[in-house]
């Protein structure tokens, strides 16, 4: 069995923007940011100050105490978030099912918060041991495994660690996956958790983070603002939520992966015009048809005018028909996690007919000259759009997804 209809029945979301995937919808429609001076102890040692961290996660009594023990923060953000996209989606997992369900998850650093413990353990405490669980809450496929345990899932289970397409690979392998009758269910994403002495200081040491805020196409940009977060969802083929009598928020059409094989941090518009194509090809999709992009949309000089300029060689005329925003400017980069955030936004514009703002826009740049949404949320009902993901080594992943209709 092959070339199945791949639907998505339920999402799951934990971000700075919101702590579950109505407020994070709510915040996107209203254009409300969540960045801000981040909740660190060392911030006075950091040159940037304001991220989209999460300020207020509790996940007692969503996790049991003995589990939470065995996991990093970006393994319970991810858990949270699996269990809201399960439960939205109405799927009871069993023995009967538990084979025929994967997930697929993807980050970019992994469990960075129990390495940085242990570093400073080892080195600043002058200890000796480090916690007795220091590998498994460290390993990248820590927040894949945990879903897996917390749900009886015994399907195919496995991380994807590729810099800021994590998650749009792991979604996109999800699909294949269902499409191709490997398995009927998947819950994937991403998970990330920055705010890390350390990772913060790699940061600052590469200056592209933003002093004051996030502003994607806009003129007076001055780069990106780190996020966190973990965003699931859960896809099934069309037969499968069809049986159940699933409520289908929308449906997942194509996929397409580049290497830009040139540079390990500047962009190649080649590989991003490419990936967008094999995504429509994918879906057998024409571009005429599609109407909204979620773009990668980093809020640097270099990545906007790439974007763009990729968007217009591959759209020609039709370029000017489109609406691309970048939903950063709301809740960060999230690094591996953030185009999870990005595909459940698309997945909500389409089926609400509501398009997200770039948020935080104020000039107009003449290299980024195409309608970018401007900090107004704006009613249009569309049949197609695409969500880019261009990460860090030269890696594009690019979903397309199609508004659910009978």
């Amino acid at each position: 069995m092959s070339n199945r209809r791949v639907v998505v029945t339920g999402t799951g979301v934990v971000s700075a923007i919101g702590m579950n995937t109505n407020a994070f919808w709510k915040s996107i429609v209203e254009g409300t940011p969540g960045i801000g001076p981040y909740n660190v102890s060392f911030g006075d040692q950091i040159r940037f100050k304001n991220g989209a961290d999460i300020k207020d996660f509790d996940p007692a009594g969503i996790i049991e105490k003995n589990d939470l023990d065995l996991m990093d923060r970006f393994t319970q953000l991810a858990v949270v978030a699996a269990k809201e996209a399960v439960q939205q989606s109405g799927i009871i997992f069993n023995e009967e099912n538990a084979y025929q369900t994967a997930v697929v998850c993807g980050t970019s650093i992994g469990g960075v918060h129990t390495q940085e413990q242990s570093y400073f353990d080892l080195y600043r405490e002058n200890k000796t041991r480090v916690h007795r669980l220091s590998i498994p809450k460290t390993m990248p496929n820590g927040a894949a495994s945990n879903i897996s345990m917390q749900m009886g899932i015994k399907g195919p289970v496995y991380a994807i660690s590729t810099a800021c397409a994590s998650s749009n690979h792991a979604i996109g392998n999800a699909f294949w996956l269902i499409r191709n009758g490997v398995c009927d269910q998947a819950i994937c994403g991403g998970s990330e958790t920055p705010f890390t002495y350390t990772f913060l200081k790699a940061w600052e040491a590469i200056r592209v983070v933003a002093p004051d805020t996030c502003r994607p196409f806009s003129k007076n940009r001055q780069g990106m603002i780190l996020g966190e977060g973990s965003g699931m969802l859960v896809l099934e083929s069309l037969e499968n939520a069809k049986k159940r009598g699933a409520t289908i928020l929308g449906e997942i059409v194509g996929f397409g992966m580049t290497s830009d094989a040139s540079h390990i941090t500047k962009p190649d518009q080649k590989g991003a015009e490419k990936a967008m194509q094999m995504a429509m090809n994918d879906g057998s999709i024409n571009l005429s048809q599609i109407g909204y992009i979620n773009a990668h949309g980093t809020g640097t000089l270099v990545n906007d005018t790439m974007e763009v300029g990729a968007v217009k060689n591959v759209f020609g005329d039709h370029a000017n028909s489109l609406a691309i925003s970048s939903t950063k400017s709301l809740h960060g980069h999230a690094l591996g996690a953030t185009s999870s955030f990005e595909a459940i936004a698309t997945v909500y514009a389409l089926k609400n007919g509501i398009l997200p703002p770039t948020a935080n826009f104020e000039e107009k740049d003449e290299t980024c000259d195409i309608d970018i949404v401007p900090n107004i949320s704006r009613e249009k009902n569309i049949q197609y759009a695409l969500s880019n993901a261009f990460a860090f080594g030269g890696l594009n992943a690019v979903l397309a997804f199609k508004k659910w209709e009978e």
